[in-house]
């Protein structure tokens, strides 16, 4: 199955559906990302912007999701920023903590007041 996004003007995703591969195919059997988009703006509407995404991650970075950002530079989709700390890995654009996560069998919370990791207990 084929996955699309919708976005707004300002890349922010509204909507997530999935299209069968079936429907994306070109004339030698190819996916091709347009047909997908065509199909998308046929039944959801001519004014609306649709993006392929990857359910693996597989291309664009990140799975989008709703609120997610679709990044046109990077080619990416990356989820809302979780704390004012954090800053975007534009590698993989997955948010990063301040300070790494405790490399041990605990499990922790990220404070935001302190900028450290809290133990849970």
């Amino acid at each position: 199955m084929a996955h699309f996004a919708k976005i707004n003007n300002d890349n922010i995703v509204e909507q997530v559906i999935v299209v069968n591969n079936d429907v994306i195919l070109d004339e030698n059997n190819i996916e091709s990302e347009q047909i997908g988009i065509d199909f998308c703006k046929s039944i959801l509407g001519e004014n609306t912007n649709w993006i392929q995404t990857s359910y693996n991650g597989n291309f664009r970075k990140n799975y989008a999701g709703i609120g997610y950002t679709y990044d046109v530079q990077g080619d990416g989709f990356y989820a809302p920023q979780p704390f004012d700390s954090w800053t975007l890995n534009q590698d993989t654009f997955i948010w990063e903590a301040p300070v790494e996560y405790p490399d041990d069998e605990n499990i922790y919370n990220w404070n935001e007041e302190t900028l450290s990791w809290d133990l849970i207990t």
